[in-house]
């Protein structure tokens, strides 16, 4: 088996326009699916186990999976879905939250005979499903399948993966990131757009994917290529963001009313880190919770990891962007034992990891891969039935 080596340029498309036998949409589709069938498949046994683990140890202790699934933060999400946003005279705002994400849910929710709960957490799987191809995407693009495949199932076996199937929005975002990235590097400029306004609709680190974005788009026309597409998806890709900051600060009557709201309501600023290391030296230096722990070894290893990807020569485009996904989570104060959480977006360093998986053969990965789905079962367990704050 030869050892898998990042391609120094994607692969290209073939241009079909003039053929009358090109390929129809629908079946580059089904191809591409099947191509990617391996990686869902893997990605979906993982978190089976997961999900068939916290079923089991919630029925054993009398406990409801699907109101663990939406707890904590996807409460506000279900309001939002429900009820619209509330306005500005809670001490904590739910405008804090981005809207596509329980937007979709409340639009989907008459449609379908689930109930709100129910949709949110189908609407949650549908997007981290769409996530895990999106990752095999990247992978078989910059180097091939097996790198896909493992980058997928690498990402279904981190230790707050359970989020992937909750009533948040960390499994869209990635979706839209994820797409977005591999748009880009197949110079699919209106994707791109398109899909980094989406994710600046979902979450505030919608700000690294436009950056990304935005920055690829000034290289493009500065150097006159691809015609007008760049500029289309210069304007597309902050739109989402801004737009939603912008109707914050329409409502809130003050320019900068999202992060007030998040300062004054919420407690997090953006100290450059200062706060993430005063909790991880305490952490480290005193007896603390098992989360806490977990949560700090999380971000070492991705500090390491990013490191390595710059080793490696990753794309600029996925380093700009694992880069600004780590400054805005642990650059920001508070909320420390959700950094892992807010990692799960930043899938390009698992890259490092899923190709010294692919070099180590099928069987090292898989004996790798089989005890982390165990312990991520069992964490996954631990942070809805133990641990008393949110994952």
């Amino acid at each position: 088996m030869t050892a898998p080596t990042r391609r120094e340029q994607p692969p290209s498309e073939p241009d079909t326009a003039d053929r009358p036998d090109r390929v129809a949409p629908g079946d580059k589709l089904v191809g591409a699916f099947r191509s990617a069938l391996p990686a869902l498949v893997g990605y979906l046994a993982v978190r089976t186990v997961g999900l068939v683990t916290l079923w089991l140890w919630a029925r054993a202790v009398g406990a409801r999976p699907a109101a663990l699934l939406t707890e904590s933060d996807g409460e506000w999400y279900l309001r939002i879905a429900q009820h619209g946003y509330d306005g500005y005279e809670r001490a904590q705002s739910d405008m804090a939250f981005f809207p596509l994400y329980p937007h979709l849910v409340g639009a989907l929710e008459p449609l379908t005979p689930l109930g709100a709960r129910a949709t949110a957490l189908a609407v949650a799987g549908l997007a981290a499903f769409a996530a895990a191809w999106g990752l095999y995407a990247v992978g078989e693009t910059l180097y091939d399948r097996r790198v896909g495949i493992l980058l997928a199932v690498l990402w279904g076996v981190l230790p707050h993966s359970i989020v992937q199937n909750m009533s948040y929005s960390e499994g869209i975002f990635t979706a839209f990131a994820a797409w977005c990235l591999w748009a880009l590097l197949r110079g699919h400029w209106l994707v791109a757009g398109l899909l980094s306004l989406c994710a600046g609709l979902t979450r505030p680190t919608g700000s690294a994917l436009l950056a990304v974005v935005c920055l690829a788009a000034v290289i493009a026309l500065v150097r006159r290529r691809d015609g007008w597409r760049p500029a289309a998806a210069l304007l597309l890709a902050p739109a989402g963001w801004l737009g939603y900051l912008a109707w914050v600060g329409w409502r809130t009557g003050r320019p900068d009313g999202w992060f007030h709201i998040q300062d004054a309501g919420w407690g997090t600023t953006f100290d450059l880190g200062v706060d993430t290391v005063r909790v991880a030296r305490r952490v480290l230096a005193h007896p603390s919770a098992l989360a806490m722990y977990v949560v700090t070894l999380v971000v070492l290893v991705a500090v390491a990891l990013f490191v390595l990807a710059v080793l490696d020569r990753q794309p600029w485009q996925l380093l700009l962007y694992s880069a600004l996904i780590l400054l805005t989570t642990l650059g920001a104060a508070g909320y420390y034992h959700a950094k892992a959480r807010f990692l799960l977006p930043a899938f390009p360093l698992l890259l490092p990891v899923a190709v010294a998986l692919a070099r180590a053969g099928w069987a090292r990965a898989v004996t790798v891969l089989a005890p982390l789905a165990i312990l991520s079962a069992y964490f996954g367990g631990y942070v809805l039935m133990i641990w008393n704050r949110s994952p």
